[in-house]
């Protein structure tokens, strides 16, 4: 029964904003599934659900990779609103942005988890890569034009 439980959880809060536990056990109750807040808290825990921000302004559960997923998709377009150049120097790419914009720019960056990238270090606007090797320089260069794209 949990298992099938569990699926159901995780297509509900896929479908609607479920802001409480209460709703989603009166949802779950809808659905022929009986069950106490303990039940649904306990249930929340082992699915690893988190409350995430909505476009509008509330609060909703939601899985750690849709989360993650959301999260990063921002980012893309913070990244692609806000750089302006960039280049390379030997294993390290220079990003320059919009004043004021690098720290988001490269916290875009770090949210990727590119193997290839070693770290990166944020100042005002300017935004230095570290590239583990220096012939992936090319094709992280590539990667950060398509996401401004």
């Amino acid at each position: 029964m949990k298992p099938k439980r569990h699926a159901m959880i995780l297509k509900l809060i896929a479908a609607e904003n479920i802001e409480t536990q209460e709703e989603l056990a009166s949802l779950l109750s809808a659905q022929g599934f009986t069950v106490t807040q303990a039940t649904v808290s306990r249930d929340i825990k082992e699915l690893r659900l988190i409350k995430v921000l909505t476009g509008e302004g509330r609060y909703k559960y939601a899985t750690v990779e849709k989360a993650e997923s959301d999260l990063q998709e921002r980012f893309i377009r913070l990244f692609s609103n806000c750089v302006v150049s960039i280049t390379s120097a030997g294993n390290l790419i220079v990003v320059k942005t919009m004043a004021g914009s690098a720290a988001v720019a490269a916290e875009a960056i770090d949210s990727m988890k590119w193997p290839e990238i070693a770290g990166s270090i944020a100042g005002d606007n300017t935004i230095f890569v570290a590239v583990r090797e220096g012939k992936n320089v090319s094709d992280i260069i590539k990667k950060f034009q398509k996401m401004m794209k």
